[in-house]
């Protein structure tokens, strides 16, 4: 395998931690959001938060299990995962429903770019399963990136 090629794998496995790393910041905050939401728009609020958390949570072992069958180490600990993303936390408990959403909405959004930036990284390593995995992670993205955005009364954004 030539320097460039370990280079690029490398590089992808470096981000599909922080891909990892984000997607286990982004459960947690949408399980927070969905725990304390208040007000008229609760049942709907509470319901579409943990319907995108399962989504969420559901794609973190298939990133881990990328990083392990390209033979990298994943993450380990909460701090790794803190030390990886790129989603801040969110610790309030009294956000207003409008707040929480662009929250959601802004933080799925840099996922999506970081999903699409990940691309080049997973062509320039030759790992095709990665490739079209990405594609997959991006719709789903993108798709509560809408649903958030509707939410909201606003266009999409995600690209």
């Amino acid at each position: 395998m030539s320097d460039a090629h370990d280079n690029s794998k490398t590089a992808l496995l470096a981000e599909l931690n922080g891909l990892l790393a984000d997607h286990f910041a982004l459960f947690t905050k949408t399980k927070n959001f969905h725990w304390h939401i208040k007000g008229p728009r609760f049942r709907d609020l509470h319901l579409l938060f943990d319907e995108q958390a399962l989504e969420i949570r559901d794609q973190i072992d298939d990133i881990g299990e990328r990083v392990r069958k390209q033979g990298g180490d994943t993450l380990t600990s909460i701090g790794s995962i803190a030390k990886h993303t790129q989603i801040k936390d969110q610790d309030s408990t009294s956000l207003d429903p409008d707040a929480m959403v662009s929250e959601l909405r802004d933080d799925n959004a840099a996922m999506v770019k970081r999903l699409k930036g990940m691309k080049p990284l997973a062509e320039d390593a030759g790992d095709n399963a990665t490739d079209g995995l990405l594609d997959d992670w991006t719709d789903m993205a993108e798709e509560r990136v809408w649903f958030l955005n509707s939410i909201l009364g606003k266009e999409a954004t995600a690209s």
